[in-house]
């Protein structure tokens, strides 16, 4: 199994930006754990982020012919990228939407997903563990779970 982990805006800055929603590990942390995760589950996981909206597009796009499945967290994109709705929409390999806080207890913009509705799924609120259980779920849905 295949996953690419793509990580939007401003995660970059996990572990300086607002440590009581996000926690203090970084993103170099994150990709550790999902790098050591996906040995253990067998899985091959592969990490992209950035902080641009074609760069996401471009990574989603590719990804349909090299990965058996998407792991995203768009971050503030989630709530207006209808461009990236779109190219999840336009690609044929399922797509788990990740948030890391629970962005129903945050301010009100941040309740609506436009993403959501083209995605397998959404995890919210579980922190980093989230990110695992997104590929655990992709391996469900692809027959592999152990």
């Amino acid at each position: 199994m295949k996953v690419l982990v793509i990580n939007g805006p401003n995660l970059n800055r996990l572990g300086i930006r607002e440590p009581g929603v996000y926690g203090s590990k970084t993103l170099t942390d994150l990709e550790k754990d999902l790098f050591s995760f996906g040995e253990k589950v067998n899985s091959e996981v592969t990490c992209f982020q950035s902080n641009h909206e074609g760069d996401l597009i471009d990574a989603i796009h590719e990804a349909d012919d090299q990965f058996d499945g998407i792991v995203l967290n768009p971050g503030a994109f989630t709530h207006y990228s209808y461009a990236i709705r779109d190219a999840i929409a336009s690609i044929s390999i399922p797509v788990i939407e990740v948030h890391i806080s629970n962005v129903h207890a945050r301010e009100e913009f941040r309740h609506t997903s436009v993403t959501a509705p083209v995605t397998a799924g959404q995890i919210i609120g579980l922190g980093f563990k989230g990110y695992e259980l997104a590929i655990l779920a992709l391996k469900e849905r692809a027959g592999g779970a152990k």
